[in-house]
């Protein structure tokens, strides 16, 4: 076998799909958002068994602003949105429009931040509601906050692309670092779709 040959063959073996039928970037986002997952549902766990058992308030009822969080809630949802179009784009080949639609995305991250730290403000600077206020307010705080930074990797992540697709360098064939990002982005969205759920809706609803 002529040394040509070979070299061929070892860029075969060194990029070869695992046996999963995934690219290696998807099957490790896979492995990292099963473990993600156990977290934050241990996290939600906690806060439904001891939410209500603080012997001091406030309270989860005395904090809970619908209006408010349902608006967040709407600007990550449509952030969802332009990650899919970014995905389409990056899938295309068009560098730009991923570009765009990866700076969209990024700004409905940044309206929820501002509104999900405007909501802290309010509660912990009106309502005297601190992580050492009460067992409601620790586990508030970890919950709300470790989503906050899931958010904030998330915008780290896509702005690297957003670069890249602006300086032409992210050509198709890079469409699936694209698509890894958007993974996470969904999966921090559906977290955050549980999160409003548990502590607003079902708080609201007296549950």
């Amino acid at each position: 076998m002529s040394s040509r040959a070979v070299a061929a063959h070892e860029r075969e073996v060194t990029h070869a799909p695992p046996s999963l039928g995934l690219p290696n970037q998807k099957l490790a986002i896979w492995v990292f958002i099963a473990s993600e997952s156990m977290f934050f549902a241990s996290l939600i766990t906690t806060y439904m068994v001891f939410r209500y058992r603080s012997v001091v308030g406030p309270h989860p009822q005395d904090i809970i602003n619908i209006p408010l969080v349902t608006v967040s809630t709407f600007m990550l949802l449509m952030s969802s949105l332009t990650m899919a179009l970014a995905v389409s784009a990056a899938n295309r080949g068009e560098a730009r429009n991923t570009g765009k639609f990866l700076l969209m995305t990024i700004l409905g991250g940044a309206i929820f931040l501002g509104i999900q730290f405007y909501e802290w403000y309010h509660i912990i600077t009106e309502l005297g509601l601190t992580w050492r206020t009460n067992i409601f307010g620790s586990i508030f705080f970890i919950l709300t906050g470790f989503h906050k930074a899931h958010v904030i990797l998330g915008m780290i992540w896509l702005a690297l692309l957003a670069i890249t697709a602006f300086r032409g360098t992210l050509k198709e064939k890079h469409a699936v670092n694209v698509e890894v990002a958007g993974l996470y982005w969904h999966f921090v969205d559906i977290v955050w779709i549980v999160v409003f759920t548990v502590v607003f809706l079902l708080t609201e609803a007296g549950v």
